[in-house]
């Protein structure tokens, strides 16, 4: 048999409490459950949140920085206005691909436009169709070779070189008008830091 503590009593000018009824312990238990899961839950929902959106960025941050040749897609709007590369609207097949060093900054990009869509992207470089030489192309076989653009010798080519003062760009410009309604442009927009 085990002994029985003695139990304290109520102190003498203290009221007596209520008893607890079990609604209101329910009640009690489950505000308290909520407020620990808004405590842990949403801080911990954020970081796995965050953890996924930094993982994907740096996947596409990756994949973008990793290529070694032209990319299908616009530029980005910084790139454009960096190289000053107006791609018109509208444009299609369009493609891309960046090289920087300390020495030079260079910009490839592609896309098939319309008669209209040519004369826009001229007008943008500051030039006109009088401009373009028929049978040049002013791409070297250096940049040729990086963006794996092979110009036929007995293609409809007609090219021209939009040299400006540093430290605006400097453009090559080829295009292949085999297809006048729907013209082939072909840049290379360089620039020195």
């Amino acid at each position: 048999m085990t002994a029985s503590l003695p139990h304290q009593g109520p102190w003498p000018d203290e009221p007596e409490r209520p008893v607890e009824d079990r609604r209101h312990m329910i009640r009690r238990r489950a505000l308290t459950l909520l407020i620990i899961v808004l405590l842990i839950g949403i801080p911990a929902g954020y970081l796995v949140i965050s953890a996924n959106q930094s993982r994907d960025s740096g996947k596409d941050k990756e994949a973008k920085y990793s290529a070694t040749g032209l990319t299908e897609g616009w530029p980005s709007k910084l790139q454009r206005r960096i190289y000053q590369v107006p791609v018109p609207h509208p444009a299609w097949h369009v493609a891309y691909y960046e090289t920087n060093n300390w020495k030079t900054s260079r910009l490839y990009a592609q896309f098939e436009t319309n008669a209209a869509g040519l004369d826009a992207y001229l007008t943008g470089l500051g030039l006109t169709r009088d401009d373009l030489k028929k049978g040049h192309v002013t791409i070297g076989a250096r940049d040729r070779k990086v963006t794996g653009w092979k110009f036929a010798d007995d293609g409809l080519w007609s090219g021209v070189v939009n040299r400006q003062k540093n430290p605006a760009p400097t453009h090559d410009v080829v295009v292949d008008l085999s297809n006048p309604a729907y013209p082939w442009v072909f840049v290379v927009s360089r620039t020195v830091p």
